[in-house]
């Protein structure tokens, strides 16, 4: 019997080809848009949870928002360093210059601060050296470049011992990070321009490079004292308790107003990620819910005029000793079968957009979520029984002599 019907229900699917279609469509769309939205927000959460894990998870960032009149001095960072669980602190500030290497130009973004800075970030060199003690103390016109900077600037990597000009000023370039230590910064600077003097735009890249924070606060004339810092802890293990030491350190320093600074790990930022994820997933993927309940009132529409159509047919089917579960049973496979199908469909375009938008963005990754795909099919069956349903039991419920009577 089941067979049967889901031979009688596809007969009927299949005749008309374009009004079957046009059915789907609200399904196609509702679940493609649904597939389509959750990827791109979960690909840009990824986005974004890569390059925070990529700056490490064992540090943590300290941010000075009232210094009570009393600003907290370069020299007074190592006093944040003393309990055991705290490993390094380095001060961090940042600004925008013009740099110059021969007819090479472009706008770099220098950062300031110590040696121990390349501990926190884990930093390793390609060439040359980090930041010194005798950098800090000297107020040293020197400076640290990744591996795309240095190309763009002099042509090659290996530059320690080249001068390059920043804001005007000449500085000397005494080591070049590596690659992978490059690669977990880049994006978080942004991307600039880098242009030659005959007015012809090159590759765009993010120029970037590292100086003593004693030199930054000459160059830069906002930048006089420490507001912000970083801190890692002998261990991720000891995190919490280097967090606990440094609050009460900072209360100390600070007359024990708690809003005079802010401190923060990478696990909090991560978990605030998460949940935006989250939450940005559900309300796509309601938006994306309301196509396909659109798409459901559709099939019901249309099943209610094949049940028009088809009223004489019945009348035969229940004279000749069809029961009504059996006319219930044909009906309710056609819907199911409409919404299936366009829910398959529908996936097929996600991928298919995915894959496209994969090939031309590449600052993100997309890549379908089968959860979600398994989800979208299982909704729309569901859609399909339920707005199959009423046109199912309409035509199932005509009497036989009045179904004989209707003029085709």
């Amino acid at each position: 019997m089941v067979i049967q019907s889901v031979k009688m229900a596809w007969h009927a699917v299949t005749v008309n080809k374009l009004r079957t279609f046009l059915t789907m469509l609200g399904i196609i769309i509702g679940v493609a848009a649904l597939i389509v939205l959750v990827s791109i927000a979960g690909g840009a959460a990824s986005s974004v949870t890569e390059e925070i894990s990529g700056m490490g998870s064992s540090f943590l960032t300290v941010t000075v928002n009232d210094d009570k009149e009393n600003p907290l001095r370069l020299g007074e960072l190592s006093d944040f360093a003393q309990p055991e669980e705290i490993e390094a602190v380095a001060p961090v500030s940042r600004t925008s210059v013009t740099a110059k290497s021969g007819y090479t130009s472009g706008t770099m973004t220098l950062t300031g601060t110590t040696g121990s800075y390349a501990l926190i970030q884990d930093f390793q060199m390609e060439s040359g050296r980090f930041l010194k003690n005798a950098d800090i103390e000297n107020s040293s016109y020197v400076v640290v470049l990744t591996p795309d900077t240095a190309v763009e600037l002099l042509g090659r990597r290996d530059v320690a011992g080249e001068s390059i000009s920043l804001g005007g000023r000449s500085f000397l370039v005494i080591g070049v990070l590596d690659e992978e230590s490059a690669s977990s910064l880049t994006g978080n600077m942004g991307s600039v321009a880098v242009s030659t003097d005959d007015g012809d735009s090159e590759t765009s890249v993010s120029l970037e490079g590292y100086i003593p924070f004693s030199t930054m606060t000459r160059i830069a004339d906002n930048i006089l004292d420490v507001t912000q810092f970083y801190a890692s802890a002998a261990s991720e293990d000891t995190l919490d308790y280097a967090e606990r030491e440094l609050d009460a350190l900072l209360m100390e320093r600070f007359e024990n107003d708690e809003d005079a600074f802010t401190v923060t790990d990478q696990s909090e930022i991560m978990e605030a990620m998460e949940n935006v994820d989250n939450t940005m997933s559900l309300m796509l993927g309601g938006i994306a819910a309301i196509s396909l309940l659109v798409g459901g009132i559709g099939i019901m529409n249309i099943m209610l005029v094949s049940v028009t159509e088809r009223t004489r047919e019945i009348g035969i089917r229940k004279a000749i000793g069809a029961k009504k579960r059996m006319i219930l049973l044909q009906f309710l496979i056609e819907a199911l079968l409409v919404s299936i199908m366009g829910c398959i469909v529908g996936i097929g375009l996600s991928w298919a957009i995915l894959r496209t938008a994969d090939l031309f963005i590449d600052s993100m990754s997309f890549e379908m979520d089968m959860g979600v795909a398994a989800l979208a099919m299982g909704f729309s069956a569901l859609i399909g029984i339920l707005f199959g349903l009423y046109p199912a039991n309409k035509a199932a419920g005509k009497k036989p002599i009045e179904a004989l009577r209707h003029s085709a």
